[in-house]
C-alpha cells in the first residue's frame, strides 16, 4: 500500500494550481522536494525544472527522466457587466464535464477566489436547446460578483488563470485516488519519489529527474528542456486515458493491470530496442504489465526528435476520467510503475545505452 508520505505528496502536489503557461505554484513545490537529493537544479527559460543526480564514473552518460507538471484550465478571456468571466481553455476540454462544476480562480497577486461555471436551469431551456451541448465560448464563470467593478477590484483580469476545483480522495480501501491533475502530477510525483529512492544509490550514468511545462498545448517544455539537457536517452511519465469503465476487457487501458507498454501513439513509436529492453525488464522482475495504443501524445513525440534522436521510453499508467476534476488512478499501478522505472535506471549504464541505440542499426 501506499506510505502516507506518498499519500501527502500526491495529495499537495495535485492540489497545486498549473495550468499550462503559469506552472509555478508547482515548480516551486517541486523545487523544495528535489533539494535534498539534487546535485544541481537544472531550468529551462520556459519554466521546466530538473534535478540532476550525478554518477561518479567520469565517462557517464546522461538519462533525462521527464514528466510534466501542467494541468489543463482555463483563462480569463471577458468580464461583463454583470460580473461574470468568459473563458478560454487551455488544453484539451470535452464542454459536457464543465456545467455546474466549481472552479478556482487565481487573481494577479496570485489569491484564490471561488466560484462556479454556471448553468441554466432546465425549466428555462427549450425541448432544443436541452439536447444541445453548451459550447464553451458560451459558458460564463460566476464568482459571487455582481459588477465588472467588484471582479476588477478582486484584481482579476484578462489571462488570469482558472482550474476545475478537484480534491484529493482516497476511495474504497485505499485502491483508488480520485484529484484532478492526475495529468500529469503522477509524473510529478513519481519523479520525487525516484530521487529519494536514489539518493544512496549509485548510478553508472547521470540522471536528471524532472519536469516540463507547456505539454498540454503542444509538448513546448519537452523541446526546450531536452535541448538544455543534451540527454543520451529518455523516459517520460505521463498518465493515459483508461477505457475499462464499461467492463470491456479488451479496451487498451484497464486500470490495477499494471504500467502501460505503449506501442503507437499520435506523435510517437517507441525506439524498439528501448522497448524491448523495458519489456525483458519487467518480464525479469515479475511487474505486471499491458500494451497500450493512444490517438494522444506525450513529451516523448517532442524528445525522441531532437539532435540526432534521442532514444525514448514512455512509461505511462492510465486513469479514469482523464482531463477532469475527478480522473482515478490505481494505487498498484503507480506502486508497479515506480517499481519499474528505479529497476530501469539501475539497469542502464554506458554498455547497455550503445546496445539500446544499435538494435535500432
Amino acid at each position: 500500500m501506499l506510505s502516507l508520505d506518498t499519500l501527502d505528496l500526491m495529495k499537495k502536489l495535485t492540489q497545486a494550481m498549473g495550468i499550462s503557461g503559469d506552472e509555478k505554484e508547482v515548480s516551486q513545490l517541486l523545487q523544495v522536494a528535489y533539494a535534498p537529493y539534487a546535485d544541481e537544479l537544472i531550468f529551462d527559460n520556459l519554466g521546466s525544472v530538473f534535478a540532476l543526480k550525478k554518477s561518479k564514473n567520469p565517462q557517464a552518460l546522461t538519462v533525462m527522466v521527464a514528466g510534466h507538471m501542467d494541468e489543463v484550465g482555463f483563462i480569463v478571456n471577458s468580464i461583463n457587466e454583470k460580473g461574470s468571466l468568459g473563458i478560454s481553455p487551455v488544453g484539451g476540454w470535452w464542454s459536457q464535464v464543465l456545467l455546474s462544476q466549481r472552479v478556482i480562480v487565481k487573481t494577479r497577486d496570485n489569491k484564490k477566489i471561488k466560484g462556479t461555471i454556471g448553468s441554466i436551469p432546465p425549466h428555462l431551456l427549450s425541448e432544443k436547446d436541452r439536447n444541445a451541448p453548451i459550447e464553451i465560448k458560451h459558458m460564463l464563470v460566476d464568482i459571487g460578483c455582481s459588477s465588472k467593478a467588484e471582479v476588477e477590484a478582486l484584481n482579476i483580469g484578462m489571462g488570469c488563470s482558472m482550474i476545475i476545483d478537484g480534491p484529493f480522495e482516497v476511495l474504497q480501501n485505499g485502491q483508488r485516488l480520485m484529484s484532478k491533475a492526475w495529468d500529469n502530477r503522477y509524473g510529478c510525483i513519481l519523479g520525487v519519489e525516484l530521487l529519494k529512492a536514489l539518493k544512496d544509490i549509485e548510478l553508472d550514468v547521470h540522471v536528471v529527474i524532472g519536469a516540463t511545462v507547456q505539454e498540454e498545448v503542444g509538448t513546448r517544455g519537452a523541446q526546450t528542456s531536452t535541448y538544455k539537457i543534451k540527454p543520451d536517452m529518455a523516459i517520460v511519465l505521463d498518465c493515459s486515458p483508461a477505457n475499462d469503465a464499461s467492463g470491456d476487457k479488451d479496451g487498451f487501458g484497464q486500470l490495477g493491470q499494471g504500467p502501460l507498454v505503449r506501442f503507437i501513439d499520435a506523435n510517437y513509436l517507441p525506439h524498439r530496442g528501448f522497448l524491448e529492453h523495458y519489456m525483458d525488464l519487467l518480464d525479469r522482475e515479475k511487474i505486471p504489465y499491458q500494451f497500450y495504443q493512444s490517438l494522444g501524445g506525450t513529451d516523448a513525440g517532442t524528445i525522441h526528435k531532437q539532435f540526432a534522436g534521442i532514444p525514448t521510453l514512455t512509461q505511462c499508467i492510465c486513469a479514469r476520467n482523464l482531463h477532469s476534476n475527478s480522473t482515478i488512478i490505481d494505487a498498484q499501478d503507480y506502486l508497479h510503475a515506480r517499481t519499474a522505472v528505479l529497476k530501469m535506471l539501475e539497469s542502464l549504464n554506458s554498455v547497455t545505452i550503445e546496445t539500446i541505440k544499435k538494435a535500432n542499426q
